[in-house]
């Protein structure tokens, strides 16, 4: 790992490691991979928090470190829960669904409380010279990394939440292609929102009130 952080290359005159560039790549490939429901989004966010876990350590950004060890737990939770399902959609595996008004609710509490909380432990360790962003953007990911794994339409919104805040925070870490790659980012998630939410509708429509209620 340590050759991949140590060497790399020049990008409008700022460095790029390795490292830093192959983890990005794998993470936008996980945006379209999820935006096309295959089982293959897991294992490539695997290689990502790998990647990323080293960049974002050596940038003493604690949040975003310590996120890639969650991630990786979650993406085998979410690799196993993916294919479980995939037997119920003849074309990509996983039906999807918007979340509940309750559901939503404790999407919404998860992220405060939980901002708030890591914020605090992340200023309590000095593990963070940016403890509030990088608390939000750790909690928002695994908020939103949950809910994909439960194939909730709302998760997209919850990364768009996390990218409006991770950009400013790579610029000001001096992660410019990082920076840039979460612009991609917002492209991606925006339509991947819009895909799921229309699939989410169609199987709504022909899914019977009975099975909608025994699914949840």
């Amino acid at each position: 790992m340590d050759v991949l952080l140590n060497n790399g290359f020049s990008l409008l005159g700022e460095r790029v490691s390795y490292a830093e560039f192959f983890g990005q790549l794998c993470a936008l490939a996980v945006v379209f991979l999820a935006k096309r429901r295959t089982l293959w989004t897991w294992p490539v966010q695997l290689g990502a928090t790998i990647l990323l876990f080293a960049v974002y350590s050596s940038a003493h950004l604690g949040g975003l470190a310590s996120r890639q060890v969650v991630i990786f737990v979650i993406s085998v939770y979410g690799w196993w829960a993916w294919s479980r399902t995939r037997q119920r959609d003849p074309v990509y595996g996983l039906v999807v669904r918007k979340a509940t008004a309750r559901e939503r609710l404790g999407l919404l509490a998860a992220l405060i409380i939980g901002t708030v909380g890591m914020a605090l432990l992340l200023t309590d360790l000095y593990a963070s010279w940016a403890p509030w962003p990088d608390a939000w953007i750790f909690v928002g990911t695994v908020v939103a990394f949950a809910a994909q794994g439960l194939g909730l339409v709302d998760f997209w919104v919850v990364w768009l939440l996390v990218d409006a805040v991770g950009v400013p925070l790579q610029i000001s870490s001096h992660l410019y292609f990082s920076a840039a790659v979460y612009l991609v980012f917002v492209v991606l998630v925006i339509r991947g929102w819009l895909d799921w939410a229309r699939t989410a509708r169609r199987e709504a429509i022909s899914t019977p009130p009975a099975s909608r209620v025994s699914a949840r």
